[in-house]
């Protein structure tokens, strides 16, 4: 009898020290865990940013390529270019908060969206005029989007 009651703390004991064990192992996973999700977070945040201005400059050039375009004359490139700018306009002001623009920029952009069908028109009828209007749209454009 007097065995079983000394195995018991030895039991008890060795419980006790691969708790501790385990708890270490714990706090040391935890510890190299934190620092990889603040480096995680700064990392997707960079990400988002780089998205945004990705974004900002993939409008920017439907935009010029469409002005550049009007000027040459090749005015299907100019009215496909044009037609890309305004429908990732159209997606980016209603995106809301994921949206590339910020609030005060979409309500800025608004009016320019109301001149899509004129110059996708004019741009249909190699009108020379487009080219004039893009121009003065681009120049808007950066205007209101200052990067």
């Amino acid at each position: 009898m007097s065995e079983n009651w000394q195995s018991k703390p030895k039991t008890t004991h060795w419980m006790r020290r691969a708790t501790i064990y385990v708890a270490l192992l714990v706090l040391v996973f935890l510890l190299g865990l934190v620092p990889m999700w603040l480096k995680s977070r700064e990392c997707s945040r960079s990400f988002a940013e780089a998205e945004r201005q990705l974004t900002l400059a993939r409008m920017e050039n439907s935009l010029a390529a469409a002005a550049i375009g009007a000027r040459r004359g090749d005015y299907e490139l100019a009215r496909q270019a044009a037609s890309d700018f305004f429908t990732s306009l159209g997606t980016e002001t209603s995106n809301g908060v994921e949206s590339a623009l910020s609030e005060a920029e979409i309500a800025d952009l608004q009016p320019l969206l109301t001149r899509r069908d004129e110059i996708i028109t004019l741009l249909a009828r190699a009108d020379a005029t487009s080219a004039d209007l893009l121009s003065d749209l681009y120049a808007s454009y950066c205007t209101i989007v200052k990067r």
